[in-house]
């Protein structure tokens, strides 16, 4: 019986030890790259870039976006700006103690910046600038003593400026303007070396910096925010006490056999959560709506086609949803973007305004074909477009458009504006002209996107404010005060794709930051030097200087800061038309000659 119990004992001892190596080999990515899982666990879309990141490596130093140490592999950079990353920012964030060059600008963030991110003492460059990140600025950002370079403009951000960011003596660029922020401006410290353009667009900021009088005359404001935020570190339990309360009984020898081997299981599953398909968002009694009578389908034959649908299937994600690549046996192509239901007593209102939506065809605009009525998400059915985004075919390909191409892209999108401004029953504003908006059929015709959809997804219930229909960087100044959307504010973010499209570069591009500028600040310093011509992309080829001329003159006309200034879109038409189309064609512009 003793040799019977011996045995039994040393086998489960030999099964605890495999399990438990097990559980090393999956559990040994380093402790940065599990605060990275728990970075990409919070992030709900993206472009498919985090779909690299494997939790199974050892590290994360081969993890897109990521640079490390090459000695002791720690993350020494994390850069995943223009991912369309979508979610809240981990707390873990702040476990990175190396971390010295964090940029998520440009992206879909949304919530607090978390006070975590104090804990990155070696922190050097900090960029979140063009999110929708909210709350206040943290207190705890003042302890980033090594900090040169700190953006958070462009966000939603609320409260006072912090006292405790006047201890960054080092910064040498800082950049806090179009939030929400409010009270006196620091002035004892570094802050007051910072121009009035590191603070505008915060209706309620006083100080000396932006030259307006603060009606408390007792100085600055503290920020509210001081808790430093409650230490997150948990510790792990020692595996050798595993061991040793293991043999106390068989009993608890194989309970915690048994929860090593589910902990095993649901760990491998990780990082495969996300490959989920469509179907289980549908729910029963879902049914689909069809606009237009030429598509040989049933409510069934397309539900049946979303349970095949993953992350791999993926074409596009924004700020209206994730869209995704729909094929049906036919051979016939769709894009599915899916939309969160936001509120009940939504449905009506919906179903309303797509009926509308659905109504309007236009050679220049994306056709809505019907949508999917689910009890739990929206699901919208467009014609697919083989050619992608404009902003893919600017920033993401190696093959560069020639001028002729881009003169007919910024002429379709101009169209399809106009129809929606003028022409349609209801004329209707877009709200959130951008590249990403700009889709191209197979010979580089463009069509505008996604219209209606901002109004669509801001019913009277919504805690949604119209201030963040829009992508920052194309917004007009006086629609980022008022919140109030007109077709003058179309007109200027249609004169930023246009600079968009002349320069290749996004309106929020890193060498404008550098200089203090965006897009708009780059054209109106260029124009004060009669450098106009050289915001022109020079990879481009065939540019012609004629068109070239009128068409940094539409864009100088339609990004006025004035709107009364700034042309209708028929008007834009008019001169694309007259004046940009149809220059002299042997009257090449030559950038050498400048």
């Amino acid at each position: 019986m003793d040799g019977f119990l011996a045995k039994l004992q040393g086998s489960l001892l030999l099964y605890i030890l495999i399990l438990y190596s097990q559980v090393n080999i999956i559990g040994a990515l380093s402790p940065d790259g599990q605060a990275l899982v728990s970075f990409r666990t919070n992030i709900v879309n993206s472009d498919g870039v985090l779909l690299q990141w494997r939790p199974e490596d050892p590290d994360p130093c081969g993890w897109k976006g990521v640079t490390c140490d090459p000695k002791s592999k720690r993350v020494t950079s994390l850069s995943l700006s223009n991912h369309r990353l979508s979610g809240s920012i981990s707390s873990d964030i702040g476990k990175l103690e190396n971390l010295q060059f964090l940029a998520l600008y440009d992206n879909n963030l949304y919530g607090n910046i978390p006070p975590e991110l104090g804990s990155c003492t070696k922190l050097q460059s900090l960029y979140l600038q063009g999110n929708y990140l909210s709350g206040v600025v943290p207190f705890e950002i003042g302890n980033l003593t090594e900090l040169l370079n700190l953006d958070i403009s462009s966000n939603s951000l609320g409260g006072n400026i912090p006292p405790s960011l006047e201890k960054l003596t080092r910064l040498q660029g800082f950049n806090v303007s179009t939030n929400f922020l409010v009270g006196a401006i620091p002035s004892d410290g570094i802050l007051h070396k910072f121009a009035k353009d590191s603070f505008v667009g915060n209706r309620g900021l006083c100080g000396k910096q932006i030259e307006v009088t603060c009606k408390d005359d007792s100085g600055g404001s503290s920020n509210s925010n001081s808790d430093s935020g409650q230490n997150q570190n948990g510790k792990k339990k020692a595996s050798g006490r595993v061991l040793t309360s293991a043999f106390a009984t068989v009993g608890a020898l194989l309970l915690v056999a048994l929860m090593c081997f589910w902990g095993c299981h649901l760990y491998k599953k990780l990082g495969k959560m996300d490959r989920r398909g469509l179907i289980m968002d549908v729910g029963g009694g879902a049914s689909v709506v069809m606009f237009h009578g030429d598509l040989p389908y049933t409510s069934k034959d397309i539900i049946k086609k979303f349970e095949y649908l993953t992350d791999e299937h993926i074409i596009g994600s924004g700020g209206f949803g994730t869209v995704y690549k729909l094929a049906m046996d036919d051979g016939n192509v769709f894009a599915l973007k899916r939309i969160l239901k936001l509120n009940e007593g939504f449905d009506r209102f919906f179903e309303r305004e797509l009926e509308i939506l659905g109504s309007i065809k236009h050679r220049y605009l994306v056709n809505l074909r019907g949508y999917c009525n689910s009890p739990t998400s929206k699901l919208l059915i467009y014609d697919f477009l083989p050619g992608g985004s404009l902003d893919e075919a600017l920033h993401g390909r190696s093959e560069q458009l020639d001028w002729d191409a881009r003169l007919n892209i910024v002429m379709g999108a101009a169209k399809g504006l106009a129809y929606l401004h003028h022409d349609c029953s209801p004329r209707i504003i877009h709200r959130d002209i951008k590249s990403s908006n700009i889709l191209l059929d197979g010979n580089l015709e463009a069509r505008v996107s996604d219209f209606g959809l901002a109004k669509l997804l801001q019913d009277e219930e919504s805690h949604i404010t119209t201030i963040v229909a829009g992508t920052f960087g194309y917004l007009a100044p006086e629609y980022m005060q008022s919140g109030r959307a007109t077709e003058k504010t179309d007109v200027y973010s249609f004169g930023v794709l246009v600079l968009e499209v002349l320069s290749g570069k996004r309106p929020t591009d890193a060498s404008f930051i550098e200089k203090g500028f965006n897009i708009v600040g780059w054209l109106n310093f260029l124009v004060t030097e009669c450098r106009q011509r050289e915001i022109v992309d020079q990879h481009c080829e065939g540019v012609r200087a004629e068109s070239l001329d009128a068409l940094i003159l539409v864009a100088i006309q339609c990004v006025s800061s004035n709107p009364d200034e700034r042309p209708t879109m028929h008007r834009v038409v008019q001169v694309l038309e007259s004046e940009v189309m149809t220059p002299c064609p042997s009257d090449f512009y030559d950038s050498s000659s400048e």
